[in-house]
Parts: structure tokens; sequence; C-alpha cells
């Protein structure tokens, strides 16, 4: 086990075009650590960086107290798992298990226990003769794994490895790799564009756009106090509400449709525009409020219902219980938790009142 540092690292690739911009973050020994954001954020080529299958173009890595920054990939004490298995076909599941500890002439005897009870923890001790062709998607996931395990690698390294399971295979999926992260104790760092993956499995999570860190915090703090409207809109299913308001003295001016809120807590800033931000959850049904919206889309979900409606000019989304009446093309009337919502600049930058009242905005990059 060991910690892992990125120190200022950058990729550029070819005609300018930048995957990766200023990465500087420090993994805990044993931390598990998500990288989340949408395709082409950077996600995949910081692990590619830190496997060493590609050079920064600018920083430093350290794994451990180690600067791995011009070691070889095979040098790095570091496992992979990708999302396509990568196992041999013509090998059975014991021997693509066993074949990394074959290449560094590790003693037969010492494989056969490190496979033996690799196989034993991921629960395929049962397949070991077979061949991948032989197992279904969640069992060559589990071999996969196994052949990172047998290794005792410093870092494990994950690039979405459950993206080709089904939906049910997935969550059964992420429960393991969490029993299995408490198990070793190891420092992984996983890499997804599901955010549920990400909620899920995260001590820590990296929201990544464009290249650039948007955020790091823990699943609870992201979702509750996003820093700016980017991760607030990434970070939720549904995805936050956000509206084009104005302030003066505090009161809320919806602009499509110029009704108010009033009572804010942003009597102390600056009159102007804003994107006003409502997770679904935090929008209650209230018949007679004067808040209200058409109804276009309800979804079903048994234990809740996700009511998508027509309101400022923007679909809504409201998170409610599946008793709660709502009709399609029907009116839905509805309240809003202000004391849960958030205020951003136009810049998307996340504003904020401290207990003495004083307000700022908190630091971030959007870009």
């Amino acid at each position: 086990m060991a910690s892992v540092r990125f120190q200022g690292v950058s990729k550029i690739y070819q005609k300018d075009i930048l995957a990766l911009a200023k990465f500087d973050i420090e993994v805990m020994d044993g931390e598990f650590l998500v990288l989340v954001g949408p395709s082409g954020c950077g996600k995949s080529t910081t692990l590619r960086v830190l496997a060493g299958l590609e050079e920064p173009t600018t920083g430093e890595l350290f794994i451990g107290e180690r600067n791995v920054t011009d070691i070889k990939p095979q040098n790095r004490n570091i496992a992979m798992v990708f999302q396509n298995y990568a196992l041999y076909p013509h090998m059975t599941v014991y021997d693509n298990m066993a074949f990394s500890l074959r290449m560094k002439k590790t003693p037969g005897e010492e494989i056969d226990k490190n496979v033996k009870d690799t196989a034993e923890i991921l629960g395929i001790s049962d397949y070991l003769q077979r061949k991948p062709r032989e197992l279904s998607g969640g069992q060559r996931q589990r071999v996969a794994l196994g052949r990172a395990i047998v290794r005792h690698p410093a870092v494990f390294l994950f690039d979405e490895p459950l993206s080709n399971l089904d939906a049910k295979l997935r969550v059964q999926m992420r429960n393991e790799l969490s029993l299995l992260h408490t198990r070793l104790g190891s420092t992984m760092i996983y890499v997804t564009h599901d955010q549920a993956e990400a909620m899920t499995l995260g001590d820590r999570i990296v929201v990544l756009k464009d290249g650039y860190i948007q955020q790091i915090a823990t699943p609870l703090d992201l979702y509750d106090n996003p820093e700016n409207s980017f991760v607030a809109g990434f970070i939720g299913s549904p995805s936050m509400n956000i509206l084009n308001v104005e302030l003066e003295n505090g009161i809320i001016r919806i602009r499509a449709n110029n009704m108010v809120l009033e009572n804010t807590p942003y009597a102390g800033l600056p009159d102007g525009e804003y994107l006003f931000g409502a997770r679904p959850e935090d929008i209650h049904p209230s018949e007679g409020s004067r808040f209200s919206g058409e109804v276009e889309v309800i979804e079903t979900l048994g234990n809740e219902n996700i009511i998508y409606m027509r309101f400022a000019g923007k679909q809504f989304a409201v998170r409610c219980s599946p008793t709660v009446n709502a009709v399609p093309a029907e009116r839905f009337g509805f309240s809003i938790d202000l004391g849960r919502c958030h205020l951003f600049n136009m810049d998307g930058i996340r504003m904020k009142v401290d207990s003495a009242k004083k307000v700022g905005k908190l630091d971030s990059v959007v870009k």
C-alpha cells in the first residue's frame, strides 16, 4: 500500500489538445478515490499517466516517497483493471491469474497459494479451470480483479471496470468492490462516468471537466455543497434544477415568468443576475401554491415518483412519494425549500453567506 501524489501534472497532446491541466492532488494511503466526469474530461488520461502508459507534459508523480515520473510501467508496482477485462482467451482462469507472477519468476508454491487465496476472496474458486468464454460478465470481471490482487500492488487502478455489466450486476459488483477495499485496505483510484458508482464507492470524489478539477470532496459534501453550477448539475439524478433569476434586496425574481421568492438567505448579495439551483427532493408538492408547472412526464419507480414539468421555460424535476397525485398535461403546485437551495453567479461559482452574514463566493475553476 502507498499514497499517490500528482504534482502539477498536465497532459497536452499534439495540436494543443489539452487532456489534463494542473492536476494537483494527494491520494492517502488506503484511500478509495473516484474520478468522475463526462466523456473527454481527462479521467482515463489521469490513470494512464499514473500507470506510465502516457508521459505527462509537465509535473511529477509520486507513489509513496518514490518519484515514478520517469519509471517504466512494469516497475511502478501498480495493477490496472480495464472495462474489457483483457483476459487471455486461451488460458484458464488459474493461468490468467498466475500469469504475472510467473513472469516475475515467483516460486510455484507461492503462486498457487496466492491464486487460490484470491479466488476464495472473490468467490471464483470453482471456476479456476474454466476458460474466459465459459464465464459470465461478472465472473470475468472477478477474474480481472483477481489477476490484479495476486500481485499485491501498491496501488490499484480501475478504468470503468463495470461499464459492460447489466444494471443489477453493476450494483452487486459495486458492493463487492467496497467490501474488497475494506478487506484489503489498499489504495484504489477508480474512473467512472457513472455518478452512482462515484457516490457509493469513493471516500473522496474528484469531479473533472475539460481536463480541469472542478471539486474534490467527500460524496455527501459534494452533493450538499457543490462549488459551481457544473458540479451541481452533474452530481445527482435527476440533476439539479437551474433557473436564471435576478436578485434585488434579497428577493429572487425568476426571469422567465416574473415570479418572486422572498425570505431568501441572500440579502447581503449584490443585486444582479444569478443562477438559482434546487434539487428535485427540495421541491415539495403544494396544492394551491402560487408556483406551478404543467406536468410533462411521470417516472414511476416504485418507492418514489419523478415528476417532470414545464416551469419558467425549462423542464423542472420533482422527487416525491408515489402517492402524490399528478396528471400529465395538468398543473402541479409546489413549494421550494430555500434553505436547501443554491445561488451561483453567472460564471457558475456558488455564492455563500457565512455565519457573520458576510457575503462571498467559493473559489473554483469553471473552464
